[in-house]
């Protein structure tokens, strides 16, 4: 089975480029083999209540942060070449290259592929596809949902049962199977 990297990014605010932390879940042989998370600093460092109710980070959690720049320094050699899965992906595709932009960053040709999607492609009975709802169907108990790790853990998990069901190798066979 391919090698890739479910991501998942949480903002402090409603700019994209506002990550307060990553989470990374590098998936090889249907394993992860390897996870990464980190709070960030985000710039300006502010929160809305809205995102402090979803994901419970506030400004005392990242005043000490590294910022993205030094965050992605450290990320970047490990997911090289790698495809990325996320639930969601125009969201975490959207904040990945904002913050680019905002650090001033060459923003390298990931390739995103979206377990939201694919899920309302695949499991259309669902009452709904959202992340909670598509990990349990497919067996996997999200409890910390909008933790950035715990979420990359749910859509690395959510990206095996789906390759597995459909006996495919790539994430890119994924709806030609």
């Amino acid at each position: 089975m391919e090698r890739f990297a479910a991501i998942d990014f949480e903002t402090a605010n409603g700019k994209r480029s506002s990550i307060c932390s990553v989470g990374i879940a590098i998936v090889e042989n249907e394993k992860i083999i390897d996870s990464i998370y980190s709070l960030i600093r985000p710039f300006p460092n502010y929160y809305t209540r809205w995102t402090t109710a979803v994901h419970g980070l506030t400004v005392v959690d990242t005043d000490n942060a590294p910022d993205f720049e030094e965050v992605w320094a450290g990320i970047a050699g490990k997911l090289e070449d790698l495809p990325l899965v996320a639930h969601n992906s125009p969201f975490d595709e959207g904040c990945l290259k904002a913050a680019h932009l905002l650090y001033d960053l060459a923003y390298p040709k990931y390739r995103f592929h979206c377990t939201f999607r694919l899920a309302k492609h695949l499991y259309p009975f669902l009452p709904n596809h959202q992340l909670q709802t598509v990990a349990a169907y497919c067996g996997y108990d999200l409890i910390h949902h909008h933790h950035a790790m715990a979420d990359a853990y749910a859509c690395a998990h959510v990206a095996v049962t789906m390759m597995r069901e459909k006996g495919v190798e790539r994430l890119d066979d994924l709806l030609g199977a």
